[in-house]
């Protein structure tokens, strides 16, 4: 691993510890900016060595050092995660201002899907910082031109809505809204396609939660985090798929 892909690893565990803390306390109305972290069964405030990314769950062998309640095995997931998801950026866009923006919306798309599993909501709050970071960064990065941002949302949102219509409630505004910032930040045609990778990981999961009798037919599952998979895959290989399917159409 070299020095400047370890660096942005790093960089991706304090990132994630931060996004466990986001994760937390939105859907509480508790601020995120300020305030300590505490554990959240006993209480007590944690000292800044009780933070440290990924370590210290190895030190407290996953317990809290006050109560010796179990840590849930999810902070360090999310820490590895975005730790693992920043460096495929680095790899695929180096140290540049597309990075940067996508670095940030993988981090979105965590924080969404996190929230949306556990509480079945896609809050409006972060849907407005997507869709400022989406706009803000798009015009520093000048990856995408403004045509190809528009146009990747509004056929990623609109096929959300059609679903939603003619499902009559089948769909979330919520994953509407989520839908529109993820075609905002990947453009056309790979924010379209992002929500077709995700529809095909929603039906698949769907399927097999009904054979292990799992879910019902009428049960609610969070399709934020099939958005945010399918996202991220077209971000990363989004190009090398369709290529791969245009290449053998012409079969």
């Amino acid at each position: 691993m070299s020095f400047p892909l370890a660096v942005v690893f790093l960089i991706g565990l304090c990132v994630g510890s931060f996004l466990n803390a986001v994760i937390y306390r939105l859907p509480r109305r508790e601020s995120f900016i300020t305030g300590r972290s505490r554990c959240p069964l006993c209480g007590h405030t944690l000292a800044w060595y009780d933070l440290l990314p990924l370590l210290s769950f190895l030190i407290l062998l996953g317990r809290c050092r006050y109560c010796r309640a179990v840590i849930s095995p999810r902070y360090p997931l999310i820490e590895l995660l975005t730790g693992a998801l920043f460096a495929l950026l680095y790899l695929s866009f180096g140290l540049t201002a597309a990075f940067v923006k996508y670095a940030f919306f993988a981090a979105f798309l965590i924080v969404v899907s996190m929230i949306d599993l556990e509480h079945y909501i896609v809050p409006d709050r972060l849907v407005t910082a997507g869709l400022a970071g989406g706009i803000l960064l798009g015009v520093l990065s000048r990856d995408r031109g403004l045509f190809s941002a528009l146009l990747g949302a509004g056929v990623a949102a609109g096929f959300l809505l059609l679903v939603a219509l003619l499902s009559k409630g089948g769909m979330g505004g919520g994953d509407i809204k989520l839908a529109f910032v993820t075609g905002l930040f990947l453009g056309w045609p790979l924010g379209p396609l992002g929500i077709f990778l995700g529809s095909c990981l929603a039906g698949i999961t769907g399927v097999f939660l009904l054979a292990l009798r799992l879910k019902g037919r009428k049960d609610p599952i969070p399709f934020g985090p099939f958005i945010a998979m399918g996202s991220l895959l077209s971000l990363l290989w989004g190009d090398e798929l369709l290529a791969w399917y245009f290449r053998h159409l012409n079969w």
